[in-house]
């Protein structure tokens, strides 16, 4: 009996020994997957820093796009003060424009008024040159009338 217990024994301790290097086993296997999870740990913490670095990019790019859309604005307003100044600034060259014509309108009508009175001036001249010859003619009559008393 005794031989027996030995014999179980010794299976107890041969299961005992194939289990303590199956844990051995299981033990690196564990150590393997540990290490592979820290270096996946530290990946994504590498990633993570690269997420943070894009995300701050990409606040500065949001911010220069905001700078941009403010700068955009301002110039829009210059370009509608600049669309007004240019509407009146038509305005006051139609305005201008019709002045001109009115001048010229009335420069023409003062060249034609100019030509009436210088004919009208012409004939005053023939006129009282006929009204000086006539005089003299009438005076030349008083003298031979004075003469003929």
């Amino acid at each position: 009996m005794e031989e027996k217990i030995l014999q179980a024994l010794e299976g107890l301790s041969h299961h005992i020994t194939t289990l303590s290097e199956k844990v051995d086993s299981q033990g690196e296997r564990i150590t393997a997957l540990t290490e592979k999870v820290d270096s996946q740990g530290e990946r994504i913490i590498a990633l993570t820093e690269k997420v943070d670095n894009q995300g701050k990019q990409i606040t500065a790019l949001t911010e220069k796009v905001d700078n941009q859309g403010k700068q955009i604005t301002a110039l829009s307003g210059k370009v509608d003060n600049q669309g007004l100044q240019i509407k009146e600034n038509t305005q006051i060259l139609k305005a201008l424009e019709h002045l001109t014509q009115v001048n010229k309108a009335e420069h023409d009508k003062m060249a034609f008024n100019i030509a009436e009175i210088s004919g009208e001036i012409k004939a005053i001249r023939k006129d009282l040159l006929n009204v000086e010859l006539i005089t003299a003619s009438n005076w030349s009559d008083i003298a031979i009338l004075k003469a003929a008393k």
